[in-house]
């Protein structure tokens, strides 16, 4: 363990398996207070006791929630607020990618309900919580996923008229970036950076909640694209760089890949799309009622 995040609270979202749970390895190595979030109890303990083993620190600690849910995130926020006093880096990691059309509990398609809307609510809920802690981070986890689409199909964002799994996921992973840019731009002043990082290809669980044909195809391309493919080790360090390094200190709205500022789609730096996504997210997640 070193000392470079002592004294730091951090969030990390989906950190029961995967490039989550490294990312929460990470950040406690560092000396952090990590709070990682799992939806599942069972999955989480075991998660938390895999980090505290890891890192050597016991100071982690792990909440619930479900990010198919808008009411669990609101849920989460409140006691997270009860029992901490600051929080010094978010790290928006939770999400996925299904093949078939489902909907989260609140009627949206669920690769863009957890993906994108389950980022934009946790984090516009803990806003004050980071101003008051700043300087501080908000880190989002993308993929270069985003560059397949040409643009968000507003027309659409539910996909009832037409859906594909890398098609819904591609577009969920392009808001994140959006998202991140336009966050960035709203927090100007503040001291509260926002930056987005694609983690490469990992060999992890994604896309195993599919099962059947899907988790099976995964793996067998895990396993012949090995040389091609990051460990989730490898995979977290982007997320951790962005985190915690002191040469990010007032670094904001930037797209990073293995840990170097790279640029994103023409897409994502469309300053419209992003302030279009930006108030029709506010409307689907409650956070302004349309008139």
């Amino acid at each position: 363990m070193t000392d470079q995040m002592t004294g730091k609270t951090c969030i990390v979202s989906g950190a029961s398996s995967g490039i989550g749970l490294e990312t929460a390895v990470g950040l406690a190595k560092l000396g952090a207070l990590v709070v990682m979030t799992s939806r599942n109890q069972a999955k989480g303990e075991s998660a938390l006791t895999y980090v505290k083993n890891r890192s050597g620190s016991d100071n982690v600690e792990l909440m619930l929630v479900d990010f198919a849910s808008l009411a669990s995130i609101r849920g989460f926020v409140e006691e997270f607020k009860m029992g901490h006093d600051r929080l010094d880096v978010l790290v928006n990691n939770a999400g996925g990618i299904n093949t078939s059309r489902s909907e989260t509990l609140d009627g949206f398609e669920t690769t863009f309900g957890v993906n994108h809307l389950g980022y934009f609510l946790l984090t516009n809920l803990l806003l004050d919580m980071l101003k008051t802690s700043a300087p501080s981070r908000v880190v989002s986890v993308s993929s270069r996923a985003h560059l397949r689409p040409k643009g968000m199909n507003f027309d659409d964002l539910n996909s009832e008229q037409s859906f594909s799994a890398m098609g819904s996921y591609g577009e969920s992973k392009l808001a994140n970036v959006l998202f991140t840019y336009e966050l960035s731009r709203r927090l100007e002043g503040t001291g509260v950076t926002a930056n987005c990082l694609h983690p490469g290809v990992v060999r992890s669980g994604f896309a195993q909640n599919n099962g059947g044909l899907v988790a099976l195809a995964v793996k067998a391309f895990y396993t012949l694209g090995r040389p091609f493919t990051k460990s989730s080790v490898q995979g977290a360090q982007t997320s951790i760089y962005l985190a915690s390094s002191p040469e990010l200190e007032g670094v904001t709205g930037k797209y990073f890949d293995n840990s170097a500022e790279t640029p994103s789609s023409r897409a994502s730096h469309d300053e419209e799309e992003q302030r279009r996504l930006w108030e029709i997210s506010e409307q689907m997640t409650g956070l302004v009622v349309s008139a």
